[in-house]
């Protein structure tokens, strides 16, 4: 399904019917169920089946028009607010549905808002309503569980619908409520259904609109307050808001083609891989809240930190502060121990040295981009740092100044313990602990030029004009040469491993199969010698309806996981900077 998608950091609106405008899900992350809540007209919403959660209806002159049969016009403004234009009966009709963002706009609400334009001179009035059922609500982590009590639809004060769960305490509630006087209509049963319908007449050459506020909350009264804040605040002040917020973040290389996929993609990272908890309003790094990925409201170190929060860091470094503390707290008192639920929970144990040096490189790389130097006072920064330092001692080898790790970057027992990729990151790591932990103890880190030294020794296979590096190695004559997808060579330049112009290291990286498979594979390319031609393929592949999805086919098309929203942050930095740093042109 083609979903048009939007969202802020506390809702997820990820399945808007692309024929009628409906909203067939809405979505909120909960820190005490370690999960995403999702509200749904029906279980087989993924496949836009049954009844939507919320659907606009449209009657003119006492006549009603399905607007599933007027050619909806979509366009995406910003790149993240989907809108959609039709005509009929001489009016224009515009649908906007956004999520409020921005220093004042930071609400867990979302605004469906339709403007009409009659261009005919006769007058028209209009019946314009918001009906939907609540069929189906569930918990996810990577796999949905339905919720095993009722659900409930109520009218509360002021002409507000309230939807929720009749489990007391409930997790979550949703209130629902026009701008102006409306006529409310709920029906019980096993999937209760309401309706808000608003009544208005519209001159000829004259525009009007109605809008509806959705919003959200831990319980009903909560929700019932947010949308009421929003009613007063007005759709149009925080339509406003919402996209100076997001012109703010938009990023340009000179080529209209590339800036949308870099912005499609960063907007995406940066609302659907990091989110704030309905019951706690803190953030949490999430690898994506698409109901789609398989992945879910899990996420590995590295992918929180060298995939996510480069792209968030490009578009507001305040944030990726922010994130680069929560994720300290969260995870850093065992960095690189495996997956983690969304509050720091593990969830699958297996250590991977790239996640242990993650902590340093991205404290490094927000610290060289703001100046903001002052970050490695904060006492969390610091005390993961040194937990890293200290893991990270325990990992070398006894003879080599090598490092060992358990599990590739997909999860995967690496093949033999000492990895091409993760020793590159690691001698980094060791370059960022000498200048950021105290004397003493920088005295006692390793000398990364010696691990750089063992790598291009020990790694480095074949010989004379055919050398070219193994992916990983045991020290005893046993290597792997296929390049790790997720942990390629072609990254070795970005860690100062090897110098982008090395023979070693062009031999490698031109061995590497071009067929695409997994895009982590395909933007690692984008470091390397073909970076022109991997832009040119970029710009033309479809990915998930334009968005990272995890394995595509040799045209670029989703095959499994789309929605990947940690993968389009790494997806949408390496883009820009491999037009800007390196100076590839598509």
């Amino acid at each position: 399904m083609p979903w048009q998608l939007t969202g802020n950091h506390w809702l997820s609106l990820p399945c808007i019917h692309p024929a009628d405008g409906s909203l067939y899900a809405l979505g909120v992350l909960h820190r005490g169920a370690r999960a995403a809540l999702e509200f749904a007209g029906s279980a087989d919403f993924l496949e836009g089946r049954g009844t939507p959660l919320l659907r606009p209806t449209i009657s003119i002159n006492g006549t009603a028009r399905e607007l599933a049969s007027l050619e909806l016009a979509w366009e995406r403004s910003l790149g993240w607010i989907p809108t959609f234009t039709c005509s009929v009966d001489g009016l224009v009709v515009r649908g906007t549905l956004f999520a409020p963002h921005g220093r004042d706009a930071d609400l867990a609400g979302a605004v469906y808002a339709i403007a009409i334009e009659n261009r005919s001179e006769t007058p028209a009035k209009l019946a314009i309503a918001l009906e939907g059922v609540l069929g189906h609500r569930q918990l996810r982590v990577r796999s949905p569980r339905a919720a095993d009590d009722a659900h409930r639809v109520i009218e509360g004060d002021e002409q507000v619908v309230v939807l929720e769960g009749t489990a007391q305490p409930g997790f979550a509630a949703l209130a629902i409520a026009a701008d102006g006087d409306a006529s409310v209509e709920t029906h019980g049963g096993g999937s209760p259904r309401f309706t808000i319908r608003r009544e208005l007449e519209i001159a000829g050459s004259a525009k009007g609109s109605v809008a509806f506020f959705i919003a959200a909350g831990p319980e009903r009264d909560g929700a019932e307050a947010t949308v009421a804040s929003m009613r007063r605040r007005g759709w149009s002040d925080l339509l406003t808001v919402t996209r100076d917020a997001l012109q703010r973040m938009e990023q340009t290389v000179g080529h209209d083609g590339i800036d949308r996929l870099i912005n499609r993609n960063l907007l995406f990272a940066y609302f659907y891989a990091a989110g704030r908890a309905l019951d706690d309003a803190h953030f949490y790094l999430v690898r994506s809240r698409a109901p789609w990925n398989g992945h879910g409201i899990t996420v590995r170190d590295w992918e929180a930190l060298s995939w996510t929060l480069p792209a968030i860091q490009l578009a507001d470094p305040s944030l990726a502060r922010e994130l680069l503390l929560r994720a300290s707290e969260l995870h850093g008192y065992a960095p690189g121990l495996g997956v983690h639920y969304l509050d720091g929970t593990l969830f699958e144990p297996g250590f991977s040295l790239e996640g242990l040096a993650s902590f340093a490189l991205a404290t490094d790389r927000y610290i060289r981009e703001t100046n903001d130097d002052q970050i490695v006072d904060e006492p969390v920064i610091a005390e993961t740092l040194y937990a890293s330092w200290d893991d990270l001692a325990e990992r070398r080898d006894l003879h080599v100044p090598l490092y060992k790790t358990e599990v590739t970057l997909s999860g995967e027992p690496a093949a033999h313990p000492f990895t091409l990729h993760g020793n590159a990151v690691v001698a980094q790591a060791l370059e960022i602990f000498r200048r950021t932990l105290d004397e003493e103890t920088a005295r006692k880190v390793e000398d990364p030029d010696a691990v750089r030294a063992a790598l291009k020794r020990h790694f480095a296979v074949g010989s004379g004009g055919k050398a070219s590096f193994a992916s990983s190695i045991d020290l005893a004559g046993h290597q792997a040469t296929a390049d790790d997808p997720y942990a390629s060579a072609y990254w070795l330049p970005m860690y100062d491993a090897i110098e982008r112009q090395d023979s070693v290291y062009r031999r490698t990286v031109k061995g590497v199969g071009a067929e695409p498979h997994l895009l982590a594979q395909q933007c690692a390319r984008l470091m390397g010698p073909d970076a022109a031609g991997l832009l040119q393929w970029l710009r033309r592949a479809p990915l998930d309806n334009g968005l990272a999805a995890e394995t595509v086919d040799v045209e670029g098309r989703a095959v499994t996981n789309g929605g990947d929203a940690s993968l389009a942050g790494l997806l949408a930095w390496c883009v820009w900077y491999a037009v800007h740093a390196l100076g590839a042109r598509p």
